[in-house]
């Protein structure tokens, strides 16, 4: 069932009781759209007409979408770094390497950097990927500092003019801040050798609202630029996408749907929206 269907169909009823507008706002905040949005949008429909409503909504939630660029905001650096940041167990690493992938399927040149060394199974795991799809990684020893393994992939991005460099940092807990203060380290070192083109936020769909209160946690930490949302989909839990995108202005530029290399795609924000009112 798409997102909205329940919604439109109550409102197509022509006479709703208050059992029903209850049973519309369950449902609409099951979906992880946030009881603000939920409460936002059923005071909307209680003054539309039937014949109105899907016009009107369809503009209302397209409103809360953000504005920004999707595409990889690129500077004028030769090669271009992007940093992958986010909680563990979102999917961060396995989207560091599929946006590798994506990018190189594009004509890029393309390396990455195992930044997250506090887990012997995330540097494993990167260089895994990066044999499949045959793409160069810069890794350092078990619990070396991540930010000098970021120094180096730079050096070596630099010297071999790549296209793009893609640091993968260590997953960390949204609510301690001594990790994300080794974050800002990283990004500060960075930036003494390379303009950082993106940070971009990996976010589960499935954590539902507290993946709001991690972005904004990120956000206050560094300069995150937008998003990647694994596990995204435009029925159950589909309100995810409008909510962070109106919490914080920011962009999804990327949605993993799948643990195959290819299950990687920018954000069509028409097919999304498509999907939710279909």
């Amino acid at each position: 069932m798409s997102l909205f269907k329940k919604l439109f169909t109550t409102l197509k009823s022509g006479s709703i009781s208050q059992e029903d507008w209850d049973v519309v706002r369950a449902q609409l905040i099951a979906s992880d759209l946030g009881p603000k949005l939920v409460d936002q949008l059923i005071l909307k429909c209680r003054s539309l007409k039937p014949e109105d409503a899907r016009k009107s909504i369809t503009e209302e939630v397209s409103s809360w979408l953000s504005t920004k660029p999707r595409n990889i905001l690129n500077s004028k650096a030769e090669t271009k770094t992007i940093l992958i940041v986010g909680v563990n167990g979102t999917g961060k690493t396995t989207s560091a390497a599929k946006l590798a992938n994506y990018l190189k399927s594009q004509g890029n040149s393309v390396l990455l950097a195992a930044a997250d060394t506090f887990r012997a199974a995330a540097t494993d795991q990167i260089r895994t990927w990066a044999r499949r799809i045959d793409v160069e990684v810069v890794f350092g020893e078990e619990s070396s500092d991540p930010a000098s393994v970021a120094f180096n992939a730079i050096t070596k991005a630099k010297a071999l003019n790549a296209g793009y460099l893609i640091i993968d940092t260590a997953g960390r807990l949204h609510t301690k801040q001594n990790l994300m203060d080794e974050l800002g380290k990283i990004v500060r070192v960075v930036q003494k050798q390379s303009t950082i083109d993106e940070i971009l936020l990996v976010v589960d769909s499935t954590t539902g609202q507290n993946g709001i209160n991690q972005a904004a946690t990120f956000i206050e930490a560094v300069n995150v630029s937008g998003f990647i949302v694994t596990k995204l989909d435009g029925t159950a839990k589909g309100g995810i996408a409008i909510a962070i995108e109106k919490a914080t202005g920011l962009p999804i530029k990327f949605v993993g749907s799948g643990e195959g290399i290819e299950d990687f795609t920018s954000f069509d924000q028409d097919a999304y929206l498509a999907g939710l009112f279909d």
